[in-house]
């Protein structure tokens, strides 16, 4: 069993960064090989930090229905569980990583502003 949903989330964020690593890539990709269906697949070819974080929800969802099915005696539960935890942080990372980028983005825009009020534009 792979951790499918940190596979496809390091997949398409490499697209959303523009990470050009060839060997993540190919290994991020056999990972995955067979696995791209529902939020997997929404999450391995997502383009924005949107669609990441849309399709990462709904695996979220569907690892929750899981693990509240779980049979306490396969051997796998530890596991599954564990990878929870694991997607429950990767959630929280890329909220902060969208956070940090609409910050980044609103003090460009403060600058811009702040530049014309120093040095204004005559029409």
């Amino acid at each position: 069993m792979s951790c499918l949903e940190l596979e496809a989330l390091r997949l398409g964020l490499m697209t959303v960064l523009g990470t050009d690593d060839r060997a993540a890539r190919e290994h991020a990709e056999k990972e995955l090989e067979g696995e791209l269906e529902g939020p997997i697949e929404g999450l391995a070819t997502a383009e924005t930090l949107d669609g990441l974080r849309r399709h990462l929800d709904a695996a979220l969802v569907d690892l929750e229905e899981q693990v509240a099915t779980l049979d306490d005696n396969d051997p796998e539960a530890d596991y599954v569980r564990g990878r929870l935890v694991a997607v429950r942080d990767a959630e929280r990372s890329l909220a902060r990583l969208a956070t940090h980028g609409e910050g980044l983005l609103d003090g460009l825009g403060e600058t811009h502003h702040d530049l014309h009020d120093a040095f204004p534009v005559e029409d």
